[in-house]
């Protein structure tokens, strides 16, 4: 889909700030409300704009640290649908945030979440492994996230720093 200049130019400005008011996007944009409110509204329907989410520090939150590991996936790719059909099963689980077809050794990159590594170290072993086009799988857990969609995490955060032995 072709888009226009004033078209991207919105967009680019909703991937930094979705909660931007109407009015102040409209003025970085020098376009009225009603002509700003026609662009997004063509945008959400032909699903350029997929969704408005928000980007949660969950270890700020008692409780709700959890777990985040991406496994990396060797699969057999299947006459007629290729790496697909696999992908959708895969992407169906709950657990599963994000899906990837990846160039080199691995064919698909899967990100989860669970509340612990016995949680997903369970998903990977009775659910994504015993899939029939699943050849192998590596998982690797995040320790620490530095930068998240172009954010940065705690800037300035002593208490979580790792450091490595020399």
């Amino acid at each position: 889909m072709k888009l226009t200049e004033k078209e991207v130019e919105i967009i680019e400005i909703l991937e930094k700030d979705a909660r931007i008011p109407i009015e102040t996007l409209a003025k970085m944009v020098s376009l009225s409300v009603d002509e700003t409110e026609a662009i997004l509204k063509k945008l959400e329907e032909t699903k350029v704009i997929v969704q408005y989410t928000t980007l949660v520090d969950w270890r700020k939150v008692d409780g709700h640290e959890g777990v985040t590991a991406m496994i990396d996936v060797k699969v057999t790719p299947k006459r007629g649908v290729g790496f697909d059909e696999v992908a959708e099963r895969i992407y169906h689980f709950p657990e599963v945030k994000s899906v990837y077809l990846m160039s080199g050794a691995y064919d698909l990159s899967v990100v989860i979440e669970g509340r612990s590594m016995s949680e997903v170290a369970k998903f990977v072993s009775e659910k994504l492994s015993t899939l029939d086009s699943v050849i192998s799988t590596t998982t690797h857990f995040i320790l620490k996230k530095y930068k998240h969609d172009g954010t940065v995490f705690d800037q300035g955060d002593q208490d979580h720093r790792i450091v490595m032995a020399p």
